[in-house]
């Protein structure tokens, strides 16, 4: 499915932002963050957690706190749903019956897009789901908030949504789509810190600390991201030509790695399984084809 990205610039409550009352459910450090990001620009806020001495400090600031999570639900025609996973958010909205009637529910849990879809074959039409690019101390400043779901709920709240950070990006009605851009960005990021903590073991055997590493690793960083829109022009047309060099040449490359890491006493794990993905696309005969051609292998299962 081609997703359909929007963005807008969050508006600060004096730039006429509009004023649609508010619930959030969950009342963990992110939770705390979105209800008091939504207080900030000026929503009417209603909160309710388990626990009600968490909402303590955003009843000072002007939170209700509701009797009951019927009553939290009921108090707004936007319900921003936070917790631990899709199971807490089911069973704790799930009894309520028909109260989410004509609401629209935007449940920023973190979860899977099988879970997502299932959800919203309960939740009905009114609901979004989405994802949260930041840490707790980003909402409400420079956090990516990502939905996916019905686009009519999500124009219908996007002014209020985009309080809680520097924009908000819909990605299309697959409600899977937010969780999905998530696990993505996650697979992302641990592969940048593994690659990084692999390059510091290597030369912290030569008693180099990784301090002194950072900015080369991170000029290292930027060159590589400047490749990406290639790449993905890459990925996108199945065609892969060796501007720089083939994987072939890659290959040679990683051995050097693999060695090396052997040699210093170094975990080699890592590099080697990059070696054997690059091994399987030279014997399926991508040998001469740039190093983009690899996402052939990323495409199919682990061999058994």
């Amino acid at each position: 499915m081609t997703s359909n990205t929007t963005e807008k610039e969050h508006a600060a409550p004096d730039q006429g932002a509009d004023r649609t009352p508010v619930t959030v459910i969950g009342l963990g450090l992110m939770g705390q963050a979105l209800a008091g990001a939504f207080l900030d620009a000026g929503h009417p806020t209603t909160i309710w957690n388990r626990t009600a001495a968490k909402g303590e400090g955003l009843v000072a600031r002007g939170a209700q706190f509701a009797d009951s999570v019927g009553d939290a639900v009921a108090a707004s025609p936007l319900v921003v749903v936070c917790l631990t996973d899709y199971e807490g958010v089911r069973g704790l909205l799930e009894p309520l019956g028909d109260v989410l009637g004509g609401r629209v529910l935007v449940n920023l849990t973190s979860g899977t897009p099988r879970e997502a879809r299932e959800t919203a074959e309960w939740a009905g039409a009114g609901y979004l789901d989405g994802a949260i690019l930041a840490v707790p101390e980003g909402i409400g400043k420079d956090a990516l908030v990502l939905y996916s779901g019905p686009r009519s709920a999500f124009e219908a709240h996007e002014s209020a949504l985009s309080s809680l950070g520097a924009g908000v990006t819909y990605l299309g009605d697959d409600h899977g789509l937010a969780s999905l851009y998530d696990v993505s960005v996650l697979s992302l990021m641990w592969n940048i810190l593994n690659g990084f903590l692999q390059s510091a073991a290597l030369l912290g055997a030569a008693g180099v600390d990784a301090s002194a590493f950072v900015p080369i690793a991170t000029k290292g960083i930027e060159t590589v991201t400047g490749w990406l829109p290639d790449y993905a022009r890459q990925v996108d047309d199945g065609v892969y030509p060796a501007y720089d060099s083939t994987i072939d040449t890659h290959v040679a490359a990683m051995r050097h790695l693999v060695a090396e890491s052997e040699a210093l006493g170094v975990n080699a794990e890592l590099p080697r399984l990059i070696q054997d993905l690059a091994g399987r696309a030279v014997a399926a005969g991508r040998g001469g084809d740039g190093y983009a051609a690899l996402i052939e292998q990323f495409r199919k299962p682990a061999p058994a």
